[in-house]
């Protein structure tokens, strides 16, 4: 398919395993029909998200402009390994991570000087540190971008931080005394606590669950805790290469302004602002513009 200058190229998808410690992890490696040794963005999504949970569209329509994409699921959910199940540690993640673009690096036929990273909420908080230590990335996409415990921990109040902070010791006496993982939702209505909890949270996360799914809707309590000691914008600043932000005026998880902050420290940031929640990306129509301006910056930096 033609429009204007832009080709559609065909391409073909094949699941993937790599090594994250002793973990083995899941990915679908996305390849363009015909062409040799194309660029690389690697991708991957954010709080107790899967890959398959709303992200294909982004990969077909980068994959469509002539770029390999290697999406990945994080240890401890989808396909890949890991204990306890649907645990959600930023560290961990990053580390992941690291090991998918040493993965990637290491694929035959493909351009791994030409290499991008994207990532959205939690998963765009990621991008930022492994961005910050990784001089030779090209350029990162930071879609809603999760950037400070702090200020998301402000933005969904107080008594929602109490009753993760007591989830939490209760997950973590579960460790001392060798019992198993106290857990708690990872999203629900706002009359129920969770991880995720706002107005537009429970209805948002659901929207963008694939049919079929196995996943659960559960996190060990101690992902609390280390949500709100991670600060992805204390690494900003050591960003050198080109990034894209989106950041959601009316999302609720986000304060805009932290995003606006952090994209400011970045050498080389340039910020959209959409008219939009946190979860309104994933959907039509702004899906389709946001996806579309995201590949015209990778197609340009890669």
């Amino acid at each position: 398919m033609v429009e204007g200058h832009r080709v559609e190229v065909a391409f073909t998808r094949e699941d993937c395993v790599f090594e994250s410690g002793d973990c083995r992890c899941a990915a679908w490696l996305y390849r363009p029909a015909g062409i040799t040794r194309p660029p690389v963005v690697v991708m991957a999504h954010g709080f107790g998200a899967e890959r398959d949970f709303g992200l294909v569209p982004f990969a077909e329509r980068f994959v469509g402009r002539g770029m390999a994409v290697f999406v990945f699921d994080y240890r401890c959910f989808g396909r890949s390994e890991g204990e306890p199940r649907y645990l959600i540690n930023p560290w961990r993640q990053v580390r992941d991570w690291r090991a998918a673009l040493s993965h990637v690096r290491s694929l035959p036929g493909i351009n791994a000087d030409k290499l991008a990273i994207w990532g959205s909420s939690y998963g765009a908080g990621h991008t930022i540190m492994v961005a910050s230590r990784d001089p030779n990335i090209k350029a990162l996409v930071a879609q809603v971008p999760f950037v400070d415990g702090i200020t998301s921990t402000l933005r969904t109040g107080l008594w929602h931080a109490l009753q993760g902070s007591a989830a939490a010791a209760k997950d973590i006496l579960n460790i001392i005394t060798l019992k198993a993982p106290h857990y708690i939702p990872i999203t629900s209505n706002p009359d129920k606590f969770a991880v995720l909890n706002t107005p537009e949270s429970g209805p948002g996360y659901m929207s963008i669950l694939p049919q079929g799914t196995s996943w659960e809707n559960r996190t060990p309590a101690r992902s609390v805790l280390q949500l709100l000691f991670y600060r992805p914008v204390t690494r900003a600043s050591k960003v050198m290469c080109p990034a894209l932000v989106i950041a959601g005026n009316r999302d609720s998880l986000i304060d805009p302004q932290a995003v606006e902050r952090t994209a400011s420290k970045m050498r080389e940031a340039t910020l959209l602002h959409f008219n939009c929640g946190h979860f309104d990306v994933y959907s039509a129509p702004l899906l389709e513009e946001v996806a579309e301006i995201e590949a015209e910056f990778l197609d340009c930096h890669l």
